[in-house]
């Protein structure tokens, strides 16, 4: 399935061999998938090691032949039986953090300049797959996300849909009713299906919801083996966060409370199983912001966050897990918006999944004033535009799941920071709208912020 990633990597192999490209992401969002896609259609020949099925033979020749790359070369090309051209050669190091030796080895052999180099893994920070390796400066890092929402509509055949969006983003102006429609109803597809490629490929050949969630499941699961046998030490902690976080986002106020996996427990005790969780890209971190002013970052509180899961597809899998498969008419329920629940927990991890594969780091503003209502209020997402300023710098977006919603927070911020603040967004269901100075944009516009 075609992946935007693609064109970062062609960017990189046009760059001719100055740094190995290292693409992080969580498993079975397609990292091996698009390497060797990319190997098979862009060189003369490509060699695959993975790391998590790779014998001693092949961990030998890192510990014995780095001395010499003549025989590392000419050993590797045996092993697999594939013949290495200059310059047009490519050799993939998946699931590196299983042998970080070769993470290591990357500085030689960048420098040695005879054929281009893909890392792709998982946990790449994690300090058991760091220590004793000093970090190649030669490495780009790319992270990759589950499919986003035009990647979707390219699985569906819907290649015209995104363009049109992104046109009427541009204009400032509302497309008409039906086309509104329609992109709502692939938007609410996209939503319940998610963006995991096996969980896209098996709606796009059968739309057959059933086989969608027993993929999702078997993903689950490989995220929960991967918490008994990666997170050394903090297992039971990281399997408690990953256990809670429908229970967390679906309450009105998200913000994570530890409360509710261990009284009195502190954040310090489970930072290492946040970070864990963030690292393996298992979920997106969105944290509290003190101010809106540039460099969000310098005003973050690390002990205030929000915990949304990275694919909305597998929350909605994680979520509704009382039997081994959610049936077929919840999910039909979903599609046709007909489900009681509180969808604003969907709605708001959908947005924050869109905002991050875009690019953005993700903060929100929390103010829980007791004594002065004025100051009370909470913003779901800060953003920052693209171009920086001296002032007029950051957007502050709220989303709404509901047809009816108040908006006292968002204006009550607006007032208070009215110097500081670029464009304000409503993100809701219905139609691209400008109304006292917010922008109110359809849901399936979020990309284009």
């Amino acid at each position: 399935m075609k992946r935007k990633i693609y064109d970062t990597m062609k960017q990189w192999k046009a760059e001719g061999g100055k740094s190995a490209l290292l693409i992080d992401g969580a498993r079975r969002v397609g990292k091996s998938y698009i390497s060797e896609e990319f190997g098979r259609r862009e060189y003369k020949s490509y060699i695959l090691i993975d790391f998590n099925r790779a014998g001693s033979d092949i961990r030998e020749l890192f510990d014995r032949h780095l001395n010499d790359l003549d025989t590392f070369f000419l050993y590797l090309s045996s092993l697999f039986n594939v013949r290495l051209h200059d310059r047009e050669s490519l050799i993939i190091f998946d699931e590196v953090q299983m042998f970080p030796r070769a993470r290591a080895a990357i500085k030689y052999l960048v420098a040695d300049g005879r054929y281009d180099y893909i890392e792709t893994g998982s946990l790449m920070s994690i300090r058991k797959n760091v220590q004793d390796i000093v970090i190649p400066s030669e490495e780009r890092h790319v992270k990759m996300f589950p499919m986003d929402f035009e990647e979707f509509l390219w699985a569906l055949g819907q290649d015209q849909l995104m363009p049109i969006i992104a046109r009427c983003f541009e204009k400032q102006a509302a497309p008409d009713e039906s086309f509104h429609r329609k992109a709502m109803d692939f938007f609410r597809q996209y939503m319940i299906v998610g963006g995991m490629p096996q969980a896209v490929a098996a709606f796009a050949d059968e739309k057959d919801f059933s086989a969608v969630d027993r993929i999702k499941r078997d993903i689950l699961a490989l995220y929960r083996a991967d918490i008994a046998k990666h997170a050394a030490g903090c297992e039971a902690k990281v399997r408690s966060l990953f256990d809670d976080i429908p229970a967390q986002l679906q309450k009105h106020e998200k913000k994570f409370q530890l409360a509710s996996l261990k009284k009195e427990a502190r954040f310090r005790e489970y930072e290492d199983a946040l970070f864990w969780l963030d690292d393996a890209m298992i979920t997106n971190n969105c944290y509290r912001c003190t101010e809106p002013s540039i460099g969000l970052k310098l005003n973050m509180e690390r002990l205030a966050l929000k915990c949304y899961m990275a694919d909305t597809g597998l929350l909605i899998s994680h979520a509704f897990d009382e039997n081994a498969i959610v049936s077929e008419e919840l999910y039909r329920k979903l599609l046709f918006d007909k489900l009681e629940i509180n969808k604003g927990m969907l709605v708001e991890n959908i947005v924050a999944q869109m905002l991050a594969a875009s690019g953005h780091k993700l903060y929100f503003y929390s103010n829980s004033s007791r004594d002065d209502a004025a100051s009370r209020m909470e913003v779901d997402f800060l953003i920052a535009k693209r171009s920086i300023t001296s002032r007029h710098n950051i957007s502050p977006i709220e989303v709404k799941s509901g047809k009816g919603y108040a908006l006292s927070s968002i204006r009550k911020f607006i007032a208070r920071y009215a110097a500081m603040l670029h464009t304000a967004y409503v993100i809701h269901s219905q139609n691209f709208r400008v109304e006292k100075g917010i922008v109110y944009l359809p849901l399936y516009m979020t990309p284009c912020l």
